[in-house]
């Protein structure tokens, strides 16, 4: 009898039009494709059953999280180096004759047979209207309380989860750690915060940024999050560090946000969970909660126009309901709702640099998150950072800040500092 590989080699050469994108390696033991392609390794025929049940990439992603289908070496070089070679040489369908040669050979390797049982990772099933406050509510859940201690362990000590600014890359002693102070600060100098300052943190996470706004630039916060786990643990931490004259956090939809007359106002990529169509009601309120000459910072993630949210698996198992659109139309919305734009920064490398570390973190502590949250979990996380990662290596993704202000009745700004004067001194500098 052929080996397994050589079968499964055949049945998908019916679906590419150049040479094999990966080197198989078969539950069998057997090896067939390219030598210097990457090694998909596939344990069972279940992976691929999976495939014929679940057509695309979240069949794909189903068979890697419970370990059916595994990629030896980095990850997400080799999802790039096997969608490069698909780029290059195209895929195909196959004809009526090849049709009856996939199944013929389908039903030979085991793989047609009764859907496989689901991942043990739980995934998102949200019901009622699309961004209704509890739907909001259940998809930022699924996503965010996941468990304060899985945060914990992935991201830096000051619990920020968005993209860090990295200014000096090249320094062996510089890491994520200093990359999200320098990100933080770059904010706070952007949005000129001081001493007594007004600052609505729309969407605060574990509160990187209130705290770093309070603590650094004894500025006076409302931080809102629709999360109950990250209210009580941003609580927390306001109480330990003795911040409660200056950081006030609610547990609430931003829809009901009532109170205006704030000089800064952030939206840390909070603004991806909003919607498409809810987005103009969204600036408009982020427009109103700021006084005249007050300043929006807006850190958000973009896509393609073709591509505007996570893709099928970033739907079902990390962020649902996400929307994201190009970068024009955002800073669009945000002008027609009063709001003027001064500046538009592209961190889109920053991002990669940014998931590389959390990947390295993963892996580094990999025993850790199993025993915390289970391999099937670990194996998605491991998925998805490395498929963000390359993403935004590919400009698949982008994300930026987007530095706006509404103007008084005047038409004054009230921006006095040059981009210069927002951005950390040179290390030596006096």
């Amino acid at each position: 009898m052929r080996a397994v590989a050589d079968r499964l080699a055949e049945l998908l050469d019916h679906f590419f039009a150049g040479p094999l994108p990966v080197r198989l390696r078969a539950w069998d033991g057997t090896e067939a494709g390219p030598a210097d392609a990457p090694v998909i390794v596939l344990r069972s025929p279940r992976a691929l059953r999976r495939l014929l049940w679940q057509p695309g990439e979240l069949g794909l992603a189903e068979a890697y999280i419970t370990g059916e289908l595994d990629i030896e070496g980095d990850l997400a070089e080799g999802l790039g180096a096997a969608w490069q070679s698909v780029r290059d040489h195209g895929r195909v369908t196959p004809t009526a004759a090849g049709w009856a040669q996939v199944t013929r050979l389908a039903v030979g390797l085991g793989v047609v047979g009764l859907p496989p049982r689901a991942p043990d990772a739980p995934r998102a099933r949200l019901g009622g209207r699309l961004h209704s406050s509890a739907r909001d509510r259940a998809a930022i859940s699924h996503h965010y309380d996941l468990s304060n201690e899985f945060y914990a362990l992935l991201l830096d000590p000051s619990m920020a989860y968005s993209c860090a600014y990295w200014t000096r890359p090249d320094d062996p002693g510089y890491g994520l750690e200093q990359a999200q102070h320098d990100k933080l600060e770059l904010i706070c100098r952007k949005l000129g915060l001081h001493e007594g300052s007004r600052l609505l943190d729309v969407g605060c996470g574990w509160g990187s940024l209130s705290l770093h706004a309070a603590r650094a630039h004894k500025t006076r916060v409302t931080a809102v999050t629709l999360s109950r786990r990250q209210r009580d643990f941003v609580a927390d931490r306001v109480a330990r560090e003795g911040l409660g004259d200056l950081v006030d956090v609610q547990l609430r939809h931003y829809r009901n946000i009532d109170a205006g007359g704030y000089d800064a106002v952030t939206a840390i990529e909070m603004g991806e969970h909003v919607g498409d169509a809810e987005y103009p009601a969204f600036a408009a309120l982020l427009h109103g909660a700021l006084r005249p000459r007050g300043r929006l910072l807006v850190q958000q993630m973009s896509r393609g126009a073709n591509a505007p949210g996570g893709g099928a698996f970033i739907e079902a198992y990390i962020a649902p309901d996400m929307h994201m659109r190009p970068v024009g139309r955002t800073v669009g919305v945000l002008e027609e709702a009063g709001l003027e734009v001064r500046s538009v920064e592209s961190l889109r490398e920053h991002y990669t640099r940014t998931i590389d570390a959390w990947r390295d973190t993963l892996e580094e502590r990999w025993s850790a998150f199993d025993s915390l949250a289970g391999e099937t979990t670990a194996r998605v996380w491991r998925l998805y950072l490395a498929g963000s990662a390359l993403a935004f290596a590919e400009r698949r993704m982008g994300v930026d800040q987007i530095l706006a202000v509404r103007p008084a009745r005047d038409g004054g700004s009230g921006m006095e500092p040059t981009p210069a004067d927002w951005y950390p001194a040179p290390e030596g500098a006096s």
